[in-house]
């Protein structure tokens, strides 16, 4: 994997010009665990993670997207991404992004 700063050079960017995504992975074979990262390419990050290239998602591949937001400014992506990481982030995350399975379904069958 080529570091975010030396991908930005390669196409001529000069740092902060392009945003970032904040995003929230869910494993789709082991219902639970989750990861939050950055990136600025979200096809192909999640990519890389269903083909085992990141050490701490690859035993519990494939992941999907559950959530992804979309920053101008790189510093915001960074410190939201940092507060996901906290300890009230994850508590924030569990309220309104995670799927809640304990919920049983309102809607008519």
């Amino acid at each position: 994997m080529v570091p975010y700063e030396a991908q930005r050079r390669e196409v001529g960017l000069k740092p902060c010009e392009v945003g970032m995504y904040v995003y929230l992975i869910e494993s789709t074979s082991h219902p639970g665990k989750r990861y939050i990262g950055l990136t600025t390419n979200l096809k192909r990050r999640l990519a890389e993670h269903n083909e085992g290239k990141s050490s701490h998602t690859a035993k519990y591949k494939p992941w999907k997207v559950v959530v992804a937001v979309w920053f101008e400014d790189r510093a915001k992506a960074i410190k939201f991404e940092r507060y996901l990481k906290s300890g009230s982030g994850h508590a924030f995350a569990n309220r309104r992004f995670w799927p809640d399975k304990s919920k049983k379904s309102t809607s008519p069958q």
